[in-house]
C-alpha cells in the first residue's frame, strides 16, 4: 500500500491534491492514503480564522473551506493530526476525533485508527510544560492564552496512548520526539538550520512526551512536521527481555507545504490485502477509551495520572483481550468508521465576507454519537455544564487559572525538568512566507535520494520524493538527556517567543521578556518573531 505523508499543510488543500495528481499522471503513483503532521488549519469561516494563533497578517482563508462546504471532496482519505497553527475551535468539536470534510479524518487530541490492517495513531498540538498537567478546559471565545493552551498536548493523552500493547505501524506527531536528532545526520540538520544547534547541543530541542511514547510504542514509522525542514533518522530500540525480537523506528520529518519544498513522501506499507478500503475504529484503542473515561478532567487544574507510587489504587489502564472482544461484539464485528461528516458551522462565502463573524462553542453530533455508542465523556458537553453552573471553569479566566492551580491535585515538580519559559512554545508562525532563499535545501535529509525521484515538478508543485526501504543515516552520537521543547522545535519557525540568543532560538523566558537578542533570524522569519504572538 503506498502511503502519501505531508508535513504542514497550513490550509493548501488544493495543493496538496494537485501534487498528488500530478505524480500520478507523470508517474504513474497513485497513494491510498494521505496523513498529514499537522497545522492542517481546517478553517471553515472567518470565526475559525480568528481561533488561530498566529499574527492577524497571516489568517488567511486558504482552501479548506471548499471540501468543507461540498464543492470539492479529497481524492485520497487523508488523516490528519492538529498543530499549533489550527481553528482550534473547529478541532475541538473532535475530541476523540471524526470528519472534518468529506473523506478528511481528524485523529481528535490522540487517536487511533485501521486502514487496510495498517494501524495508525497520533497525537495532536506541542508541548508545553505549564500546561501539561491540565484539563482540556479551553473552549471559544478564546483569550489570549487559551487561544494557545488549547492546542498544548495533555498527560492524560499521552497515559491513554502508553496503555498501547499491540504494534503500531505508523504513528505522528506534530513536534519531533526530544532527542530524535541524535540518530540522524545532525551535521546535516544543523548546516540548514544552524540555530537549531543550542537547542540539539543542550538537548533541548523536541517533545519529551513525544519521546516517551516512542520509547513506549516503537512503531515501525515515525511521521513529524513542525518545524520545517525535512530530516530523517533510525532508532533501534533496547530489548526489555531475551525472548522480545528487536524493533526500529524509521523517523522522517516533513517540510512545510510550499512551491519548490519537499513536502510529500511516498512510502510502501505492508498491509493486508484482505482489509477493505474503509476506515476503521482500533478496537484496543476503544477499549483503552473506555477504561480510562474516569479520568477525564475539564478544569485547568494541574493533576498527574496514575502511577505505581503507592498513591493510586490503580495504575495500569492496559485493556485485557476480554475488554477488546467485548468492543468487538458491541460494534458486530463492524468497526468500520460511519461517514456521518456534518456541517456545524456556516462556510465561508466569498462573495459575502463576514469579518466579525464571532466564534462559539459547539458540539459535534459526530462526538456526540460516538460517546453515546461507547459511554464516554463528551468533553465539550462537560464544560458546557460547567458554564452553566456558573462555575466559569469553561470560560477560562485568569483568575480562575490561577485558582484552580491552587486547589488542584499537589503541585508536583512537573516529570520534565524543563521550566515553562523554556518550555514555551513558539508556535511557528512562519505560515504562508515568501521562500526568500536560505532554506532551499531543507528538503536534505539523511535518506539517500531514491534512484527513482521523480524528476523536478513544475514551480506550480513541490517534489514529491520516494522513500527507499532503508534510510541510511549517521548517527552522530546519541545522548539521551532531560529536556522537552518541543515547541521549540517549533520555536525555530516558531517565532512567537523565540527571541533566540545569537544562532540559536532558544526560546527561554528571555523570549518573551524582550530578551535582547533575537539573534540572526532569517529573514523570511523576522516578520513573525517580531510579533509579539508568544505561546506562553
Amino acid at each position: 500500500m503506498k502511503v502519501a505523508v505531508a508535513g504542514c499543510c497550513h490550509g493548501a488543500l488544493d495543493k496538496m491534491y494537485e501534487t498528488l495528481e500530478l505524480l500520478q499522471r507523470r508517474h504513474n503513483v497513485r497513494p491510498d492514503l494521505l496523513l498529514c503532521c499537522g497545522d492542517f488549519q481546517a478553517v471553515r469561516n472567518e470565526a475559525d480564522l480568528r481561533c488561530m494563533a498566529v499574527p492577524a497578517k497571516y489568517r488567511h482563508m486558504q482552501t479548506f473551506y471548499r471540501y468543507y462546504s461540498g464543492e470539492k471532496k479529497a481524492p485520497v482519505l487523508t488523516v490528519f493530526i492538529g498543530g499549533n497553527h489550527e481553528a482550534s475551535n473547529h478541532l475541538q468539536e473532535l475530541p476523540y476525533g471524526g470528519w472534518v470534510a468529506p473523506n478528511i479524518y481528524y485523529l481528535g487530541y490522540a487517536g487511533v485508527v485501521r486502514f487496510r490492517g495498517v494501524r495508525i495513531g497520533g497525537i495532536s498540538g506541542i508541548f508545553k510544560s505549564h500546561d501539561y498537567r491540565k484539563g482540556h478546559f479551553e473552549c471559544p471565545p478564546y483569550n489570549q492564552q487559551t487561544i494557545r493552551s488549547a492546542y498544548h498536548v495533555r498527560n492524560i493523552e499521552v497515559f491513554k496512548l502508553k496503555q498501547l500493547k499491540r504494534p503500531i505501524d505508523i504513528f505522528m506527531s506534530h513536534d519531533w520526539p526530544r532527542s530524535i536528532y541524535h540518530y540522524g545526520n545532525k551535521k546535516q540538520l544543523l548546516k540548514m538550520k544552524s540555530f537549531f544547534r543550542q537547542e540539539v547541543e543542550s538537548n533541548t530541542l523536541g517533545s519529551p512526551a513525544a519521546s516517551e511514547l516512542l520509547q513506549h510504542l516503537k512503531p515501525t514509522y515515525w511521521f513529524s512536521a513542525h518545524l520545517h525542514v525535512k530530516f530523517a533518522a533510525f532508532m533501534q530500540h533496547e530489548t526489555n527481555t531475551k525472548e522480545e525480537l528487536p524493533k526500529a523506528t524509521k523517523f522522517l520529518a516533513l517540510d512545510k507545504c510550499l512551491p519548490h519544498r519537499d513536502f510529500l513522501q511516498i512510502i510502501d506499507v505492508e498491509h493486508d490485502p484482505n482489509a477493505g478500503d474503509s476506515l476503521e475504529y482500533d478496537a484496543e484503542w476503544i477499549a483503552i477509551l473506555k477504561a480510562t473515561n474516569n479520568l477525564v478532567n475539564v478544569t485547568p487544574s494541574s493533576w498527574n495520572m496514575p502511577e505505581k507510587n503507592g498513591l493510586h489504587a490503580k495504575w495500569d489502564y492496559s485493556v485485557t483481550e476480554e475488554a477488546i472482544k467485548e468492543v468487538l461484539e458491541e460494534l458486530n464485528h463492524d468497526l468500520k468508521i460511519p461517514c456521518n461528516f456534518t456541517l456545524t458551522a456556516a462556510c465561508y462565502d466569498p462573495s459575502k465576507p463576514q469579518k466579525n463573524m464571532e466564534p462559539v462553542h459547539t458540539i459535534n453530533p459526530q462526538t456526540t454519537e460516538f460517546c453515546a455508542q461507547f459511554g464516554l465523556t463528551d468533553i465539550n458537553d462537560r464544560i458546557q455544564q460547567a458554564k452553566e453552573e456558573g462555575s466559569g471553569r469553561g470560560e477560562c479566566e485568569e483568575e480562575e487559572e490561577e485558582e484552580m492551580d491552587s486547589t488542584g491535585s499537589a503541585e508536583e515538580p512537573s516529570e520534565y525538568n524543563t521550566d515553562n519559559s523554556g518550555l514555551s512554545s513558539f508556535n511557528p508562525d512562519e505560515i504562508m512566507l515568501d521562500e526568500e532563499g536560505g532554506d532551499e535545501d531543507l528538503s536534505t535529509c539523511s535518506v539517500d535520494p531514491s534512484p527513482d525521484h521523480p524528476p523536478e515538478f513544475s514551480t506550480s508543485f513541490s517534489d514529491i520524493r520516494i522513500m527507499p526501504d532503508s534510510m541510511a543515516v549517521s548517527s552522530d552520537d546519541a545522548t539521551d538527556s532531560n529536556n522537552e521543547e518541543l515547541d521549540k522545535s517549533g520555536g525555530s519557525k516558531q517565532g512567537e517567543e523565540r527571541s533566540s540568543t545569537e544562532r540559536s532560538l532558544k526560546r527561554i523566558g528571555g523570549d518573551e521578556n524582550g530578551n535582547s537578542g533575537v539573534k540572526k533570524i532569517k529573514r523570511r522569519n523576522q516578520a513573525i518573531y517580531a510579533a509579539e504572538d508568544e505561546d506562553k
